[in-house]
């Protein structure tokens, strides 16, 4: 079976899904919100203003793995993987379709999201942003996408591990919420490594982690590969 009419299918899934789509549209006002609270706040001697703009993807990013979790999950009840493979048998090529019916949107509402959430901090900052320059910019809101949609990915991935959205939900976001701060806090450079704190230096001005702006989305991006692979194995070897 052709590949676009698979995408077509599990796309149709996801636009007409109201759950799915109100989760795009949480990244969006989740993140413009925060960084906006984030913005009022521009004390300390470590303030970076760039990050103060995009602060609020740390909390973003639980609506976009919401979104990535959901549009997994919901194959795993009532019997909708069953129907889905029934109209397309090679399981790898229908994963992947998942996957880029996954990713994609979650990439476009990323990009939005940093651009909508950079003029918002920028106007809130005023004159403490004006060091800024167009490369680093352009640099975060790139990132802000990109790193969103392989948080989405890393979710999805993990959902068809698991056949739980709320399992995943209940792994992930206290892990980068709390865990991730706590082990930060403690172990030093190996933290570095972490998914969400790899792929949130590209986010900042200046960082102390011994990973660059796109080596620290590398990292990210390896980790959302080895779960689209564990997912992609659990669907092909488990019953439906």
């Amino acid at each position: 079976m052709p590949f676009a009419p698979v995408l077509q299918a599990e796309w149709i899934k996801i636009r007409t899904l109201r759950s799915l789509v109100a989760g795009l549209c949480a990244v969006l006002v989740v993140t413009a919100a925060f960084s906006a609270l984030a913005g009022l706040d521009t004390g300390g001697d470590e303030f970076d203003p760039l990050f103060s703009a995009f602060f609020g993807v740390s909390f973003g990013q639980v609506a976009a793995i919401a979104f990535g979790a959901t549009a997994v999950s919901g194959e795993f009840q009532g019997g909708a993987l069953r129907l889905s493979l029934a109209a397309v048998p090679h399981r790898r090529q229908w994963f992947t379709a998942k996957a880029v019916a996954i990713g994609g949107p979650a990439l476009i509402v990323g990009l939005l999201t940093g651009g909508v959430s950079l003029a918002v901090g920028k106007a809130v900052l005023g004159a403490k942003a004006d060091g800024l320059t167009w490369g680093e910019e352009v640099r975060a809101v790139v990132g802000c996408g990109v790193y969103l949609a392989l948080m989405a990915l890393f979710a999805a991935g993990l959902t068809a591990l698991l056949r739980s959205g709320v399992a995943t939900l209940s792994i992930l976001v206290p892990f980068l919420l709390i865990v991730s701060f706590v082990i930060g806090g403690v172990s030093g450079n190996a933290a570095d490594f972490l998914p969400d704190r790899a792929g949130q230096v590209v986010l900042h001005h200046t960082s102390e982690s011994g990973l660059g702006p796109w080596s620290g989305l590398a990292v990210t991006a390896a980790w959302a590969l080895a779960a689209l692979l564990a997912g992609g194995w659990s669907v092909r070897r488990r019953d439906a």
